[in-house]
């Protein structure tokens, strides 16, 4: 029950004179003394009345924080002037501290207690209103909106210009130390989160590169079409030692390594050798869009057009074998001008169409031909377009628990959930 003193002329306290000689009347909350009752001096809170709605309950609601920590005083030391000698702590004055309020800091008065045989003894209250998570998530929430360090004291809520003055914690160097010190963390989580409970039906590998770095991403399709971010590691899918550990990590991880899964990956070498000696049983999907471009890329840029064009037309075919023939004779009329792009389409030609070969359903198959699923991913609002390795990885990570659902959501997720797309990628 909340009572509100109608007096607005005279200043109010957060407590009456009563309160201070009675043991006020408390329910048990989680290790909290919340107050059957309490008394709002709208006197002190009138002023931000004039400054709209949220101002006025930002004004009320520290008044009652103030009561429920004299509430938990209380339950520990006994009324005010009352001798009471069952009480394990007595009261120790009061100092200046500071609590959480919508993305910033907040100056209060605090309240101390002492145990009866010495020591400090934590007021439940204020350490629940003190901690500082909420301010990293709210840091994340905003720069992974698209709110700059600089500005982030301006995409917090308004509670009243008094307060907005006192208040700290919003610096550009506090806020980027909190989101630093989150996505750190958010990157370790994603690194020693276990992956036995997922059930997959395609693992995703690609390098995808932040300014001058790389990085090699894991991605998961599980049955329900969800993407999962399994793992990354800055290097390259052309070395085998950290595509071999991103892999051998997975596995030991508790992803199931030993049942047939489609592996869509970007062609290199070394990727797909770490693949093989890893999964027992990989069905391996080459990128197709890599493979465009590896082949125009030895092409010139008139030629390469129009050879591009005839590739994504055989990928689109009705049938593996059909497509096959397409790409084959494409090969053929290359083979005596430019024998690089042709031995390029060649290579590694019967795993682009693995999808094909697969039957998978069109919409599906628009997902699983290529790995462009972790580039969405990573390029996702959710993701800062930050020009440095090691932070733009903590951001891809932080983002992933951002993301709204058309970017953790594959085309085709309606295809793996039907009987037939999922036991047709499973089996």
């Amino acid at each position: 029950m909340l009572g509100v003193r109608q007096d607005t002329t005279k200043k109010g306290t957060t407590v009456t004179n009563k309160y201070q000689k009675t043991m006020l009347k408390t329910s048990a909350g989680p290790g909290i003394a919340v107050p059957d009752e309490v008394t709002v001096a709208m006197g002190e809170i009138a002023d931000d009345m004039r400054e709209g709605l949220l101002a006025l309950a930002v004004g009320a609601g520290l008044q009652v924080m103030s009561s429920l920590m004299e509430a938990d005083v209380a339950t520990a030391c006994g009324p005010r002037g009352k001798h009471d000698p069952e009480r394990t702590a007595v009261r120790h004055g009061s100092e200046r501290g500071s609590v959480t309020l919508g993305g910033r800091r907040v100056g209060v008065q605090r309240p101390r207690m002492r145990a009866t045989d010495g020591g400090e003894v934590p007021v439940p209250a204020y350490d629940l209103f003190s901690r500082s998570e909420i301010l990293g998530r709210m840091a994340i929430s905003k720069m992974l909106g698209g709110l700059s360090s600089r500005r982030y004291a301006v995409g917090l809520e308004p509670v009243g210009e008094k307060l907005e003055r006192a208040a700290s914690a919003t610096s550009k160097s506090a806020v980027s130390r909190r989101f630093v010190a989150m996505t750190e963390t958010a990157l370790g989580e994603l690194l020693a989160a276990p992956l036995g409970n997922l059930d997959l039906v395609a693992l995703m590998i690609d390098g995808v590169h932040f300014g001058a770095h790389l990085c090699v991403v894991a991605l998961g399709i599980g049955i329900d079409g969800t993407k999962h971010p399994l793992g990354l590691v800055e290097g390259s899918t052309e070395n085998t030692t950290v595509v071999t550990d991103l892999l051998t990590d997975l596995r030991e991880r508790g992803l199931d390594t030993t049942r047939p899964i489609l592996v869509g990956i970007d062609g290199g070498k070394a990727l797909h050798a770490a693949v093989t000696a890893v999964f027992d049983h990989p069905v391996t999907q080459r990128c197709q869009a890599h493979k465009c471009r590896n082949v125009a890329n030895k092409l010139p840029d008139d030629l390469a057009k129009t050879v591009t064009k005839k590739m994504r037309a055989a990928y689109h075919a009705p049938s593996a074998i059909l497509a096959e023939a397409q790409l084959q004779a494409l090969a053929r009329e290359l083979e005596h001008t430019h024998p690089g792009a042709a031995g390029s389409l060649r290579e590694g030609l019967s795993e682009t169409l693995t999808v094909l070969r697969l039957g998978v359903p069109p919409t599906l198959a628009r997902t699983l031909r290529s790995t462009n699923c972790i580039v969405i991913w990573s390029r996702a609002r959710g993701v800062l377009d930050v020009y440095d390795g090691p932070v733009k990885c903590r951001n891809l990570c932080a983002g992933r628990g951002y993301l709204s659902p058309s970017n953790t959501q594959i085309l085709g997720r309606f295809d793996v959930r039907s009987k037939g797309g999922g036991r047709r990628l499973a089996a």
